[in-house]
């Protein structure tokens, strides 16, 4: 399969997700702005993704992927809704019923990518950024409600992000940890929760300790990464020596 026919895939799923943005756009159940802001992330992550199967010669998408880029297709809907709910407001059971399925196949592509042998860095990275991506959306709109501070949650994994390019030992392979994977996935069914509007106070409580949760999970990752940054200093002073 030449590597333009792989590409062709993520773009149809993308073409997908923008017929179904325009069709909530043509009931009015989402305002114009909303089906721009879908379209621009559609667009740009599908452009993302194309440029990293170029710069790796992939043959394939495989099918862990083709479930990643569904995920990704929904996320540019639920994007398109929060966006919209800025200046209009938007069907919350729409919303939650997007979310609930986009947050379930994050534990199918991770199962697909095992059971056809078909994982590979682009495959983890690419379920990362839609994850992450998908808790900054649903922060931003939980926010709203129960405080700025819920913005956290979302902005987590980017701050580690620029942290790493400020302090190169944040840059290093982190090593796999089951609990990693629990966190992430409490952080969007928490926030999914909240984003009812139903028990405030249950919800409140519910975020404020997801994002503890959170706080130790990255904190974890900063103390390893730290530690075996330095050890690595000593050895290669010991070996300079």
């Amino acid at each position: 399969m030449a590597l333009g026919e792989v590409q062709l895939v993520p773009i149809g799923v993308a073409v997908l997700g923008a017929v179904g943005a325009a069709t909530l756009w043509a009931v009015d159940a989402m305002p114009a702005i909303g089906l721009a802001v879908a379209i621009g992330y559609l667009a740009s992550s599908t452009a993302l993704l194309g440029i990293a199967l170029r710069r790796r010669g992939a043959s394939r998408l495989g099918w862990a992927n083709l479930v990643t880029a569904i995920r990704s297709a929904l996320v540019g809907v639920i994007t398109g809704l929060v966006a919209a709910s800025f200046v209009a407001p938007i069907p919350v059971p729409l919303l939650i019923g997007l979310t609930v399925p986009a947050l379930a196949l994050d534990a199918v592509d991770g199962w697909v990518a095992r059971r056809t042998g078909s994982a590979t860095a682009l495959g983890a990275r690419f379920d990362w950024e839609v994850d992450a991506f998908l808790l900054l959306v649903l922060s931003v709109y939980v926010a709203r409600s129960l405080g700025p501070w819920v913005l956290a949650i979302g902005l987590m994994r980017y701050a580690f992000v620029v942290a790493g390019w400020m302090l190169p030992r944040l840059r290093g392979p982190l090593p796999y940890r089951y609990w990693r994977k629990v966190v992430a996935a409490v952080q969007g069914i928490v926030l999914a929760f909240a984003a009812t509007g139903l028990f405030p106070e249950f919800s409140y409580a519910a975020v404020a300790v997801a994002l503890v949760l959170l706080v130790e999970s990255f904190g974890r990752d900063v103390v390893w990464l730290a530690t075996r940054g330095r050890a690595r200093s000593a050895e290669a002073e010991v070996r300079a020596s």
